[in-house]
Protein backbone atom coordinates (compact mmCIF):
# COMPACT_ATOMS: atom_id res chain seq x y z
CA UNK A 1 0.00 0.00 0.00
CA UNK A 2 0.83 3.66 -0.84
CA UNK A 3 0.04 6.00 1.98
CA UNK A 4 0.73 9.74 2.17
CA UNK A 5 0.69 11.66 5.46
CA UNK A 6 0.34 15.98 5.03
CA UNK A 7 1.88 17.94 8.14
CA UNK A 8 -0.35 20.29 9.96
CA UNK A 9 -2.87 22.31 8.27
CA UNK A 10 -3.14 25.80 9.13
CA UNK A 11 -6.10 27.50 8.43
CA UNK A 12 -7.44 29.02 5.14
CA UNK A 13 -3.98 29.16 3.07
CA UNK A 14 -3.42 25.44 4.17
CA UNK A 15 -6.87 24.24 3.16
CA UNK A 16 -6.63 26.05 0.02
CA UNK A 17 -3.35 24.31 -1.12
CA UNK A 18 -4.44 21.29 -0.33
CA UNK A 19 -7.85 21.69 -2.72
CA UNK A 20 -5.55 23.21 -5.30
CA UNK A 21 -3.07 20.07 -5.56
CA UNK A 22 -4.19 17.26 -3.11
CA UNK A 23 -6.04 15.43 -6.30
CA UNK A 24 -2.81 15.77 -8.23
CA UNK A 25 -0.24 14.19 -6.52
CA UNK A 26 -3.00 11.65 -5.52
CA UNK A 27 -3.06 10.86 -9.25
CA UNK A 28 0.98 11.38 -9.59
CA UNK A 29 2.14 8.96 -6.58
CA UNK A 30 -0.54 6.14 -6.97
CA UNK A 31 -1.66 7.27 -3.22
CA UNK A 32 -4.05 4.84 -2.09
CA UNK A 33 -5.02 6.47 1.16
CA UNK A 34 -4.15 9.95 2.27
CA UNK A 35 -3.50 10.84 6.40
CA UNK A 36 -3.23 14.27 7.63
CA UNK A 37 -3.26 16.51 10.30
CA UNK A 38 -5.90 18.95 10.95
CA UNK A 39 -5.70 20.28 14.69
CA UNK A 40 -5.03 23.76 13.10
CA UNK A 41 -7.37 23.64 10.36
CA UNK A 42 -9.80 25.80 11.55
CA UNK A 43 -8.67 29.75 12.02
CA UNK A 44 -5.44 27.99 13.41
CA UNK A 45 -6.62 26.78 16.21
CA UNK A 46 -9.13 23.53 15.67
CA UNK A 47 -11.40 22.22 13.65
CA UNK A 48 -14.59 22.46 12.54
CA UNK A 49 -17.60 20.54 11.07
CA UNK A 50 -17.35 22.08 7.56
CA UNK A 51 -13.63 22.87 7.04
CA UNK A 52 -13.28 19.18 7.75
CA UNK A 53 -16.20 18.02 5.46
CA UNK A 54 -13.93 20.61 2.85
CA UNK A 55 -10.67 18.76 3.51
CA UNK A 56 -12.59 15.21 3.18
CA UNK A 57 -13.59 16.43 -0.45
CA UNK A 58 -10.17 17.29 -1.68
CA UNK A 59 -9.65 13.73 -1.10
CA UNK A 60 -8.07 13.43 2.96
CA UNK A 61 -9.20 10.17 4.16
CA UNK A 62 -8.61 10.91 7.74
CA UNK A 63 -7.56 13.79 10.05
CA UNK A 64 -5.32 13.22 13.13
CA UNK A 65 -5.00 15.91 16.34
CA UNK A 66 -3.20 17.90 18.95
CA UNK A 67 -3.17 19.85 21.85
CA UNK A 68 -5.78 22.17 19.53
CA UNK A 69 -8.05 19.46 19.20
CA UNK A 70 -10.83 19.94 21.02
CA UNK A 71 -10.43 24.20 20.72
CA UNK A 72 -13.77 24.24 18.88
CA UNK A 73 -15.24 21.23 21.42
CA UNK A 74 -18.72 21.14 20.26
CA UNK A 75 -17.83 20.77 16.52
CA UNK A 76 -14.94 18.12 17.60
CA UNK A 77 -17.48 15.97 19.76
CA UNK A 78 -19.42 15.93 16.76
CA UNK A 79 -17.04 15.04 14.12
CA UNK A 80 -15.48 12.16 16.97
CA UNK A 81 -18.61 10.82 16.48
CA UNK A 82 -19.29 10.90 12.95
CA UNK A 83 -16.47 11.60 10.95
CA UNK A 84 -12.99 10.20 10.23
CA UNK A 85 -11.08 12.17 12.68
CA UNK A 86 -8.99 11.26 15.52
CA UNK A 87 -8.11 12.86 18.52
CA UNK A 88 -4.61 11.56 20.63
CA UNK A 89 -5.39 8.41 21.88
CA UNK A 90 -3.74 8.88 25.23
CA UNK A 91 -6.34 11.62 26.54
CA UNK A 92 -7.02 10.82 30.12
CA UNK A 93 -10.18 8.05 30.11
CA UNK A 94 -13.46 9.75 29.91
CA UNK A 95 -12.74 11.98 26.68
CA UNK A 96 -14.60 11.58 24.16
CA UNK A 97 -13.54 9.63 20.68
CA UNK A 98 -10.18 7.70 19.99
CA UNK A 99 -7.03 8.09 18.82
CA UNK A 100 -7.21 4.83 16.64
CA UNK A 101 -8.84 3.96 13.52
CA UNK A 102 -7.78 0.34 11.61
CA UNK A 103 -9.12 1.10 8.04
CA UNK A 104 -8.69 -1.14 5.12
CA UNK A 105 -6.28 -0.49 2.04
CA UNK A 106 -6.12 -2.41 -0.56
CA UNK A 107 -7.56 -5.25 0.97
CA UNK A 108 -5.13 -5.09 3.92
CA UNK A 109 -5.44 -3.62 7.50
CA UNK A 110 -3.61 -0.26 8.30
CA UNK A 111 -4.06 1.02 11.87
CA UNK A 112 -3.69 5.38 12.18
CA UNK A 113 -2.97 5.82 15.90
CA UNK A 114 -2.58 9.45 16.75
CA UNK A 115 -0.69 10.12 20.53
CA UNK A 116 0.89 13.20 21.88
CA UNK A 117 3.59 14.21 23.52
CA UNK A 118 3.92 15.15 27.35
CA UNK A 119 6.27 18.12 27.12
CA UNK A 120 4.59 21.67 27.30
CA UNK A 121 1.79 20.17 26.37
CA UNK A 122 -2.07 19.34 28.30
CA UNK A 123 -2.23 16.32 30.57
CA UNK A 124 -1.90 13.10 28.94
CA UNK A 125 -1.12 9.12 29.64
CA UNK A 126 2.52 8.72 29.06
CA UNK A 127 2.66 8.44 25.65
CA UNK A 128 5.58 5.58 25.68
CA UNK A 129 3.89 2.95 28.15
CA UNK A 130 0.71 3.98 26.32
CA UNK A 131 2.01 3.15 22.92
CA UNK A 132 3.81 -0.02 24.31
CA UNK A 133 0.28 -1.77 25.16
CA UNK A 134 -1.46 -0.19 22.31
CA UNK A 135 0.91 -1.81 19.54
CA UNK A 136 0.89 -5.43 21.69
CA UNK A 137 -2.63 -5.05 21.01
CA UNK A 138 -2.86 -4.55 17.32
CA UNK A 139 -0.15 -7.17 16.96
CA UNK A 140 -2.21 -9.55 18.49
CA UNK A 141 -5.20 -8.53 16.33
CA UNK A 142 -2.63 -9.63 13.80
CA UNK A 143 -2.14 -5.70 12.54
CA UNK A 144 1.22 -5.18 10.80
CA UNK A 145 0.50 -2.30 9.38
CA UNK A 146 0.55 0.85 11.49
CA UNK A 147 1.37 4.08 11.16
CA UNK A 148 1.64 6.98 14.36
CA UNK A 149 1.10 10.73 14.05
CA UNK A 150 3.14 11.66 17.45
CA UNK A 151 1.99 15.09 17.91
CA UNK A 152 5.01 16.58 20.33
CA UNK A 153 7.10 19.80 21.44
CA UNK A 154 10.31 18.20 22.15
CA UNK A 155 12.61 16.29 19.27
CA UNK A 156 13.87 14.20 21.93
CA UNK A 157 10.47 12.28 22.65
CA UNK A 158 9.89 12.15 19.44
CA UNK A 159 13.66 10.09 18.83
CA UNK A 160 12.40 7.99 22.29
CA UNK A 161 9.39 6.65 20.59
CA UNK A 162 11.33 5.92 17.12
CA UNK A 163 14.03 4.29 19.33
CA UNK A 164 11.60 2.34 21.06
CA UNK A 165 9.11 0.54 18.45
CA UNK A 166 11.44 0.66 15.15
CA UNK A 167 11.23 -2.40 13.10
CA UNK A 168 7.81 -2.77 15.23
CA UNK A 169 5.47 -0.02 13.26
CA UNK A 170 5.61 0.64 9.91
CA UNK A 171 5.98 4.52 10.72
CA UNK A 172 6.20 7.41 12.87
CA UNK A 173 5.74 10.76 11.87
CA UNK A 174 5.97 13.94 14.09
CA UNK A 175 3.63 17.13 14.12
CA UNK A 176 2.90 20.26 16.15
CA UNK A 177 6.00 22.53 15.68
CA UNK A 178 5.14 22.96 12.22
CA UNK A 179 8.96 23.10 11.53
CA UNK A 180 9.64 20.55 9.11
CA UNK A 181 12.82 18.17 9.79
CA UNK A 182 15.43 16.91 7.19
CA UNK A 183 16.23 13.44 8.59
CA UNK A 184 13.34 11.39 7.10
CA UNK A 185 14.78 7.76 7.36
CA UNK A 186 13.67 4.31 7.16
CA UNK A 187 15.08 2.06 10.12
CA UNK A 188 14.74 -1.06 10.19
CA UNK A 189 11.51 -0.85 7.96
CA UNK A 190 10.57 1.76 10.17
CA UNK A 191 9.87 5.08 8.16
CA UNK A 192 10.55 8.24 10.78
CA UNK A 193 10.71 11.99 10.42
CA UNK A 194 10.63 14.33 13.54
CA UNK A 195 8.58 16.76 11.94
CA UNK A 196 6.57 16.68 8.77
CA UNK A 197 6.07 20.37 8.37
CA UNK A 198 3.34 22.97 8.41
CA UNK A 199 0.54 22.89 5.35
CA UNK A 200 0.21 26.42 5.25
CA UNK A 201 2.02 29.99 5.03
CA UNK A 202 5.71 29.57 4.67
CA UNK A 203 6.41 33.65 5.30
CA UNK A 204 5.67 34.14 8.68
CA UNK A 205 5.97 32.71 12.02
CA UNK A 206 4.64 28.81 11.80
CA UNK A 207 1.47 29.59 9.86
CA UNK A 208 0.66 32.81 11.61
CA UNK A 209 1.09 36.76 11.09
CA UNK A 210 4.00 37.79 12.02
CA UNK A 211 3.12 40.52 14.91
CA UNK A 212 2.19 38.78 17.90
CA UNK A 213 4.86 36.16 17.59
CA UNK A 214 7.37 39.42 17.61
CA UNK A 215 5.40 41.08 20.37
CA UNK A 216 4.84 38.44 22.65
CA UNK A 217 8.92 37.54 22.31
CA UNK A 218 9.75 40.70 22.76
CA UNK A 219 7.20 41.99 25.77
CA UNK A 220 6.48 38.33 27.21
CA UNK A 221 2.65 39.19 26.88
CA UNK A 222 0.52 36.99 25.35
CA UNK A 223 -1.98 37.88 22.56
CA UNK A 224 -4.00 35.82 19.49
CA UNK A 225 -2.42 34.50 16.60
CA UNK A 226 -4.13 35.11 13.40
CA UNK A 227 -3.61 33.23 10.15
CA UNK A 228 -3.02 35.72 6.99
CA UNK A 229 -6.00 35.99 5.22
CA UNK A 230 -3.00 36.12 2.38
CA UNK A 231 0.31 34.59 2.11
CA UNK A 232 2.60 32.28 0.50
CA UNK A 233 1.97 29.19 1.02
CA UNK A 234 3.36 25.40 0.80
CA UNK A 235 2.00 21.83 0.83
CA UNK A 236 4.62 19.51 2.92
CA UNK A 237 3.67 15.59 2.95
CA UNK A 238 5.41 12.18 2.77
CA UNK A 239 4.59 9.56 1.09
CA UNK A 240 5.15 5.93 2.74
CA UNK A 241 5.24 2.10 0.60
CA UNK A 242 4.23 -0.20 3.32
CA UNK A 243 4.82 -4.16 2.61
CA UNK A 244 3.65 -6.81 5.47
CA UNK A 245 4.30 -4.06 7.86
CA UNK A 246 7.69 -2.60 7.14
CA UNK A 247 8.16 0.45 5.01
CA UNK A 248 10.65 -0.17 1.74
CA UNK A 249 10.22 3.33 0.33
CA UNK A 250 9.45 6.99 1.53
CA UNK A 251 10.06 10.16 0.16
CA UNK A 252 9.18 13.51 1.18
CA UNK A 253 7.17 16.67 -0.90
CA UNK A 254 7.17 20.19 -0.60
CA UNK A 255 5.17 21.79 -2.74
CA UNK A 256 4.79 25.99 -3.67
CA UNK A 257 2.11 27.97 -4.35
CA UNK A 258 3.91 29.83 -6.40
CA UNK A 259 5.99 28.76 -9.86
CA UNK A 260 8.75 26.90 -7.92
CA UNK A 261 9.71 23.29 -8.29
CA UNK A 262 8.20 21.06 -6.21
CA UNK A 263 11.12 19.54 -3.82
CA UNK A 264 11.48 15.82 -3.73
CA UNK A 265 13.47 14.41 -0.74
CA UNK A 266 14.15 10.51 -0.76
CA UNK A 267 14.20 8.99 2.60
CA UNK A 268 17.45 7.92 3.74
CA UNK A 269 18.12 4.13 4.50
CA UNK A 270 19.92 2.73 7.57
Amino acid sequence: MRIAFIGDIVGRPGRKIIKDKLHAFKKEFNIDFVIANGENASHGFGLTVKNCDELLKCGIDILTGGNHSFDKKSDMLALLETKPVLRPDNYPEGVLGSGVRVVMVNDEKLAIVNLMGMYSMPHVENPFNWASKLVEKLHNEGIKNIFIDFHAEATSEKRVLHMMFKNRVSAICGTHTHIGTDDLQIDEGTAYVTDVGLTGCRDNVIGMEKEMPIYRATTGLNGHFKVPNACKSILQFVVLDIIDGKTIEAFKVKSYCSSHEDVITKAFVE
